[in-house]
């Protein structure tokens, strides 16, 4: 049995969970936090038999996408009175960061 824990954007997430469910997994999603922009991240953790694995992977390939948004920097530290202008910086968000983790024991109780 594996444990796969899927780190994905918010706007991903209920696409996803609803493709899990529609195959016959379970998930468990958890609202997350975190990247360098502190922007909304959703944790979805499924647990599955291990010739499910690749299916699994599959539906997280087709409902996480990448896209670029457009950020502020921070201003750096500035005497008083300075001026500083920020210019937008092109960045890439989306995507899925996962974790394929054996298990050792499982239970429902």
């Amino acid at each position: 049995m594996k444990l796969i824990m899927s780190i994905v954007n918010s706007d991903d997430a209920r696409g996803l969970i609803e493709a899990l469910l529609g195959a016959g997994h379970r998930a468990t999603l958890i609202s997350t936090t975190g990247g360098f922009l502190r922007a909304g991240n959703t944790t979805i953790c499924v647990g599955t038999e291990d010739d499910k694995v690749d299916e699994v992977l599959r539906l997280i390939k087709e409902n996480c996408h990448t896209r670029t948004e457009y950020v502020n920097p921070l201003p750096p530290m500035m005497e008083a009175g300075e001026l500083y202008i920020p210019t937008p910086v092109e960045v890439q968000v989306g995507g899925a960061t996962v974790f394929v983790v054996d298990v050792e024991r499982y239970e429902k109780l």
